[in-house]
């Protein structure tokens, strides 16, 4: 019994100790994480000195991050907290990183692409892009009234067209009507422009070139619509401003013959 007494006696005494030395070790990493902290704050303000920060501290993220593609976009991964990330990544010259692993992408996916199979829409000869878009998309109809606004301006682009009919339900039947009209660049403005025809024109061949279209897309990877593929360089979603300098760029060199001396 005396042993026993000593003994609980004995842990009674130890525990104030126990957690003297736990809180103390809790201080300890405390502090250094807070040196580790500050010394990063330190080589972000060095390293990126045109920029101001604010409320910096350590993020949720946790142990190694990883790249992956996904619907064309470049994504990351940290499997330590299960963090899934959509960002860009820029390097001390402020170059994006995550942009130069897209555009990459993109070029490697062109070999799935058959432009001889896709809905042209647009004059021959003016700059050309391949789009992939969803009727029933309102992006893709905002981009829709950029292209004819740019057309009226004398900018005129050249689409290779292939339909994603896998995010709305309506998308495939109306993508079909379009490839079954005898106009079919009339019948994709007016379906982009809101048209609801009462009866929806259906043929083999358009089925035919819906499906091809949603196996090609499936196998590219395209997950958003409208996707563009302009020079090469893959653009997500209706980003005005890129567009705005691929039409800059390709008119340049035309400029440029144009004002050349003869």
């Amino acid at each position: 019994m005396r042993i026993a007494r000593f003994g609980a006696l004995a842990l009674t005494i130890s525990l104030p100790f126990a957690a003297q030395s736990a809180a103390s070790a809790q201080a300890a990493a405390d502090t250094s994480l807070g040196k580790a902290a500050q010394e990063a704050q330190v080589q972000l303000q060095q390293t990126f000195t045109n920029l101001k920060f604010e409320d910096f501290g350590p993020s949720p993220i946790k142990g190694p991050i990883y790249q992956a593609s996904a619907g064309g976009r470049i994504i990351y991964y940290a499997p330590d907290s299960e963090h899934l990330m959509f960002a860009a990544i820029y390097d001390r010259n402020g170059i994006n990183l995550t942009a130069l692993a897209q555009e990459s992408s993109a070029r490697r996916k062109l070999g799935a692409i058959d432009p001889a199979k896709a809905l042209a829409i647009g004059p021959a000869g003016a700059p050309t892009v391949i789009e992939f878009t969803d009727p029933d998309c309102p992006y893709c109809r905002a981009l829709e009234r950029f292209w004819a606004v740019k057309e009226a301006e004398g900018k005129p682009v050249r689409r290779l067209v292939f339909f994603v009919s896998g995010i709305h339900p309506e998308a495939a039947a109306k993508a079909e009507h379009i490839l079954c009209s005898p106009d079919k660049e009339a019948a994709f403005k007016a379906i982009y422009a809101g048209a609801a025809p009462k009866e929806l024109n259906k043929c083999a061949p358009g089925a035919a070139k819906v499906e091809a279209d949603a196996e090609m897309v499936s196998k590219i990877g395209i997950g958003g619509t409208p996707t563009i593929i302009a020079d090469g360089k893959l653009i997500s979603g209706f980003q005005q401003a890129e567009l705005e300098a691929f039409l800059a760029e390709s008119k340049a060199p035309a400029r440029s013959a144009a004002n050349a001396p003869h």
